[in-house]
């Protein structure tokens, strides 16, 4: 493989992982992280509601939510589940919890035209939280496959008042225990953090917004001036949306915990690619040029340099090379975060591969009227 043109492509993804790597925020040092520069306690702590809305998770809810129970937080806190329709006894479950008083389990209405499933649970949740006498400051948005240690909420909430945050969320850990988990979930966490910049997210001086929907700790007055879930209601990205929503009122914060983390396994390569593939396209708002120009970059970002590694020549070949050992390079602190062996660095052009093929699966499952599939439903299109 020789030429004027292998050379360019070569020079280009070079010139694409420098720009990665020195002017994207620092995505890569996976730097923001809840353990550092934890916020000193207020003086006094205010009430949080936390709501978690749930569908067909009786094999995880008694631990989502002791967990929940089991707070240290020294303020008023109560917990609010919305049972979604499920047909696998999950409210039962929660209900039999020994709540001591904290723990309500409401049924959720028949889910409307226009709403995604979650955003319409989460609002009824919402709804009956801010129709106490004394509607509580906070609400703790966090989904019911989330475990939390003792000691998350009392963490979110002193970071959230010494910074003046309106929205505070951290990005569960996810399951790394089967081979296909190994392989492609430290890169979810990658490309995320590439695609929103945490550092970015975190200034208020950027536009660059984000959020991440396991674990979120809403100011209730800014996300009521924001116009509440019902702004959002159609989002199948809700929570990156909502970060975009909130960050309108005020400053927000993102970062990787290891507080929280996730009680939901992926056992094998399609269960990922569900996951992936219920939100790819429309982070690309249902464009076929945005998803043609996605494919075409994500070629040259991840495929080209191995391609001209293992069969260019001259300045083809030293480019690719260069490429490939500098996004072996970034994925770097991620591996580390997850404990995997640096070795997975090399693999990154593969797992780029194999992400394209989820956003090429979500476009065609929108084609298909079955775009956004969760739990058994195809969700509303809005990105």
């Amino acid at each position: 493989m020789t030429g004027f043109l292998p050379a360019a492509v070569g020079s280009l993804a070079l010139a694409i992982w420098i720009y990665l790597l020195a002017f994207r925020g620092g995505f890569w040092r996976a730097r923001e992280r809840d353990d550092r520069g934890e916020a000193p306690p207020p003086a006094l702590w205010p009430a949080v509601t936390a709501v978690v809305p749930a569908r067909d998770e009786a094999d995880v809810i008694a631990r989502s939510i002791g967990s929940l129970l089991a707070q240290d937080y020294p303020g008023d806190f109560r917990v609010i589940l919305v049972d979604d329709n499920s047909s696998d006894g999950t409210g039962d479950v929660a209900r039999a919890l020994d709540g001591a008083g904290r723990l309500e389990v409401i049924s959720g209405a028949p889910l409307p035209s226009g709403w995604t499933g979650k955003l319409w649970a989460q609002s009824q949740g919402v709804a009956r939280a801010t129709a106490a006498a004394t509607p509580p400051p906070y609400l703790l948005l966090t989904d019911a496959d989330i475990a939390h240690a003792p000691d998350t909420l009392r963490q979110l909430v002193a970071r959230a008042e010494a910074g003046g945050l309106v929205l505070t969320s951290l990005m569960a850990r996810l399951t790394v225990e089967t081979w296909p988990e190994r392989l492609l979930i430290p890169a979810f966490i990658f490309f995320f953090d590439m695609l929103y910049p945490f550092a970015w997210v975190n200034d208020p001086r950027r536009a660059t917004a984000a959020a991440a929907g396991g674990v979120m700790l809403a100011r209730r007055e800014a996300l009521e001036a924001a116009g509440g879930l019902a702004a959002i209601r159609g989002k199948i990205i809700d929570d990156c949306n909502l970060g975009a929503l909130m960050k309108l009122q005020g400053p927000i914060w993102l970062g990787l915990t290891e507080r929280a983390r996730s009680l939901r396994p992926y056992a094998g390569f399609d269960e990922i690619a569900r996951m992936v593939s219920r939100s790819a396209y429309a982070q690309l708002n249902f464009s076929p040029w945005l998803l043609a120009g996605t494919v075409a970059g994500m070629a040259i970002v991840y495929l080209a340099a191995p391609v001209l590694t293992l069969l260019g020549h001259g300045v083809a070949r030293w480019t690719g090379l260069a490429a490939w050992l500098a996004m072996a390079v970034a994925f770097q602190p991620m591996l580390r975060l997850y404990r995997r062996s640096p070795l997975w660095g090399l693999a990154l052009p593969l797992i780029g591969a194999l992400y394209t093929g989820f956003t090429l699966r979500s476009a065609v499952e929108t084609w298909q009227g079955k775009g956004g599939q969760w739990k058994g439903r195809a969700q509303a299109m809005g990105a």
